[in-house]
């Protein structure tokens, strides 16, 4: 991984945060050091460690502080929290249980579990935030949503509950995803919600981020952006994380009930990172427990056709945050690459680049060969198709399973031995973040 270095000043927090879990107890918060320049004042911390803040033009600024003090106020009202977890139960189906894999071909050693996230109403993890942001919004008496999608799974569930709430929704999406994500584009249509495509740069999830970015400047007023993912300009790293830390409060209860203990390892796929945070946030202060994001490495780390901005990028600014990029030699944002459109994105959310540089989470990238292999596998074997997003954590399940099985019972590139030496068993828990419906004509198309 290549690094750059980010001018003093650049790093911490706000110097007015509340107590309690969002303030400095929430995972990623750093204390400003002794003599450093202070960001602009916010109500949480706007950066994890040197990462994140707002990088954003000046007009933005209150319709972000707005959003922030309407979040902080929702999640300290028992009304909304009462409301929030009633439809996460009747409407998502939560809580979502775990599956311990029975048939994948392990060569013992090692034990798989997956937390099903592809049985969320909606078929992905997407379903938590968009819910929890659309209460927000409706809450703050806005009219209409916007978001950007890029494999259809976060436009699918924006759709969704902006049909819930009686909501107007435009969705944003590059040309190129529209092709090759048809079902959900029909699917959002269907619920009402307008699918607009995006043909500027490589028409890509980037550039649909870049559409509804442009759109929500000019709509202040009416308007809600759901962000899908754990970037953009704070605060909606930290909503996004609230909102999909239900993932991991939930497994941690269900592994701990099931196997008396905590897994060695918890694996999720990473593009902008909404789901491993999700998937992460309960186990971050647990050392013994293994943090492994997966990138999507594409045609391979050596070319330029990945995604893997934490395995291959340096520190840079996208949408709003400061974190780590696909950057040319000159500056320019790189084009990213990926079999699966939700991890076809050239930045990482800015909590992942903390936990990349702190080291208490690995990065590693699987490419598109063994992505599509883990597809093929699961649906053979376990009868669940998984989202090609997810396919990626599946690879490296497998992966650390094999290398476990080798190394006589060490637990490889996992970063965690305690168990493994114990127990003689390596327990990986997978975060399943989506089915794999969505992509038959993707994975036909690859094969062919």
């Amino acid at each position: 991984m290549t690094t750059t270095t980010t001018p003093p000043g650049s790093a911490p927090t706000a110097n007015r945060v509340p107590s309690g879990p969002l303030g400095p107890d929430a995972p990623g918060y750093t204390a400003p050091n002794p003599g450093e320049d202070m960001p602009r004042e916010t109500i949480l911390p706007a950066f994890f460690g040197r990462f994140g803040g707002q990088e954003v033009p000046d007009f933005l600024l209150p319709a972000l502080d707005e959003l922030e003090e309407a979040f902080t106020r929702a999640v300290a009202d028992p009304t909304f929290l009462a409301e929030l977890d009633e439809l996460r139960a009747t409407y998502l189906g939560r809580p979502t249980p775990i599956y311990e894999c029975r048939n994948l071909p392990l060569d013992g050693g090692a034990r798989i579990v997956l937390k099903r996230e592809d049985l969320v109403h909606g078929g992905a993890h997407k379903g938590n935030n968009a819910l929890g942001q659309a209460l927000l919004a409706k809450r703050m008496g806005k009219k209409r949503l916007i978001a950007e999608t890029g494999a259809g799974q976060h436009g699918t569930a924006t759709a969704m509950v902006a049909a819930l709430m009686g909501m107007e929704c435009t969705i944003y999406m590059g040309a190129h995803d529209v092709a090759r994500q048809r079902p959900n584009v029909e699917r959002m249509e269907l619920m009402g919600a307008t699918v607009t495509p995006v043909t500027q740069g490589s028409a890509g999830l980037k550039d649909a981020v870049d559409a509804a970015l442009s759109q929500w400047c000019t709509q202040l007023e009416d308007t809600f952006y759901v962000l899908g993912s754990a970037t953009g300009p704070h605060p909606f790293p930290t909503l996004v994380r609230y909102f999909q830390a239900v993932i991991s409060a939930e497994s941690r209860r269900q592994v701990s009930e099931r196997f008396s203990r905590l897994p060695d390892a918890v694996v999720a796929c990473v593009g902008g990172g909404s789901n491993a945070i999700g998937a992460f946030a309960s186990y971050i202060d647990d050392d013994a427990v293994a943090l492994v994001g997966v990138e999507p490495a594409g045609k391979g780390l050596d070319t330029p056709f990945h995604g893997a901005p934490i395995c291959a990028g340096r520190t840079g600014v996208l949408h709003g945050t400061r974190s780590y990029v696909m950057l040319s030699d000159t500056g320019e944002v790189l084009p990213s690459h990926s079999v699966s459109a939700g991890l076809d994105y050239p930045s990482v959310g800015p909590e992942h680049a903390h936990l990349a540089d702190t080291g208490r989470a690995t990065y590693v990238g699987v490419t598109d060969e063994e992505a599509v292999e883990a597809f093929g596998l699961l649906s053979r074997h376990e009868g669940i198709i998984p989202a090609m997003e997810s396919s990626h954590a599946v690879a490296q399940a497998l992966k650390m399973a094999r290398e476990h099985a080798s190394a006589g019972n060490d637990a490889g590139n996992t970063g965690n031995t305690d168990h493994a030496d114990r127990d003689k068993e390596l327990l990986i828990l997978v975060n399943l973040s989506g089915r794999g419906d969505k992509d038959m004509d993707e994975v036909r198309d690859h094969l062919s």
